[in-house]
């Protein structure tokens, strides 16, 4: 394996995880489901539920506190991503943030729209705006190339006209793990007047993306993926936002913050969230680069992985026994690796976790990809899920138990 530009034991030092007695000896490989807790997440978690476990935005000490800690998450988590702190809204999960948009978008668009969504996506985002057609919006299918699960330019500029108020995409699968090309598409939907929504959910944990540059309107993703606690970070252009009908109550239709979040917000949840960005800044200065600090940190974490998939994706597409979705070039994916078999994918990591790896197996709520694939949704795929914090001995302990049980 190449060197790599961020040491794994000055990056573990930083997840308390890695240091649990009961974790001792196991590779997690499901992090696509969800990822490690970084400390700085855990203490600002912790100080608010010891602190400041009160009502925020009050008159009194620990509520000022309180309101101060969440205000700093807006404004941390906006950092991290190049917008201001309008464009972010938390809210309980990506899946119930898609759904209160697709809402929210059912009152905004008008009947003879059309919308565009692709049979690539997790449910929770295709399914949410799939929901429109019973407004009276046309939804028309971006469809996947039946053999690699690629998203194609060619197979959206078959979908695109003047009709088009909204193409929904992921910036990648949760199967198939390449990078879709979000900007291009951000450049078309530009052109017809249309918005672009990206579930960011399988691409945020390798990176959190710099969205001036990426042009989309809507970026989803969960801070649970991203070594934080268990929300949904929706960043939506403010103009948009200001756009769309209220979803939370009447009397706070001119509170920006509240239009989109319709119950009341986790706020120690919120607060904690500032954690994501001290951790991302904590690798930029691991990787020992000049610039931005979360620039650095995405283009290190990205390199990290780059270089600790290339083996493994390698084994796997050198193996006739098993079918690697998605392309075998680390640099075009993100390493959410996933493979079918012709057992069920449950049944080879019941087999693997004997080894002491933590991977799964299923169609991952990804059950139109998995058809389009030719694959029987109920029998799945084995998936291998990894970020940065993953080891290269981890990496090569899951080759040699793949050895032993594929």
């Amino acid at each position: 394996m190449t060197s790599l530009p961020l040491d794994p034991q000055r990056i573990r030092a930083l997840f308390p995880a890695f240091a649990e007695p009961s974790l001792q000896g196991q590779a997690f490989f499901e992090n696509a489901g969800g990822s490690y807790t970084a400390k700085t997440v855990l203490d600002r978690l912790e100080h608010y539920y010891r602190a400041t476990k009160v009502q925020p935005y009050g008159v009194y000490p620990a509520s000022i506190e309180a309101g101060e800690a969440m205000n700093l998450a807006y404004e941390r988590m906006a950092e991290a991503l190049n917008v201001s702190a309008d464009w972010i809204h938390f809210g309980p999960s990506s899946s119930a943030n898609s759904y209160v948009l697709g809402h929210a978008f059912g009152g905004w668009l008008k009947e003879g729209d059309a919308i565009v969504v692709t049979n690539q996506d997790h449910e929770a985002n295709s399914g949410a705006w799939r929901r429109l057609a019973s407004r009276g919006i046309e939804v028309r299918e971006w469809n996947v190339d039946g053999g690699t699960g690629r998203l194609s330019l060619e197979a959206l500029d078959r979908v695109l006209d003047g009709k088009v108020k909204l193409v929904a995409m992921p910036h990648c699968s949760n199967i198939v793990g390449e990078i879709n090309p979000v900007e291009a598409v951000a450049e078309r939907t530009r052109a017809l007047g249309a918005v672009l929504a990206v579930d960011g959910v399988s691409y945020a944990p390798h990176g959190l993306p710099d969205l001036k540059a990426l042009g989309a309107d809507i970026y989803l993703f969960s801070a649970y993926k991203t070594y934080g606690p268990h929300q949904g970070v929706m960043a939506v252009r403010p103009e948009l936002a200001a756009q769309l009908p209220n979803q939370g109550h009447f009397f706070n239709d001119a509170k920006p913050r509240y239009r989109l979040t319709p119950a009341g917000p986790d706020h120690a949840q919120i607060a904690a969230s500032a954690g994501i960005a001290d951790y991302l800044e904590q690798v930029a200065e691991i990787a020992g680069r000049e610039g931005n600090p979360f620039r650095r940190a995405h283009a290190a974490m990205r390199a990290q992985e780059i270089a600790l998939a290339r083996p493994l994706l390698d084994y796997l597409n050198g193996r006739n026994d098993v079918k690697l979705i998605g392309p075998a070039d680390p640099e075009v994916r993100a390493p959410t690796i996933a493979v079918h078999h012709a057992e069920p994918g449950a049944v080879v990591a019941k087999r693997l976790a004997k080894h002491g790896i933590m991977a799964s197996g299923g169609n991952f709520y990804a059950w139109r990809l998995m058809e389009a694939l030719g694959i029987d949704p109920q029998h799945g795929v084995l998936r291998l899920s990894f970020v940065h914090y993953t080891s290269p001995e981890e990496i090569s302990n899951l080759i040699k138990a793949l050895d032993a049980e594929l």
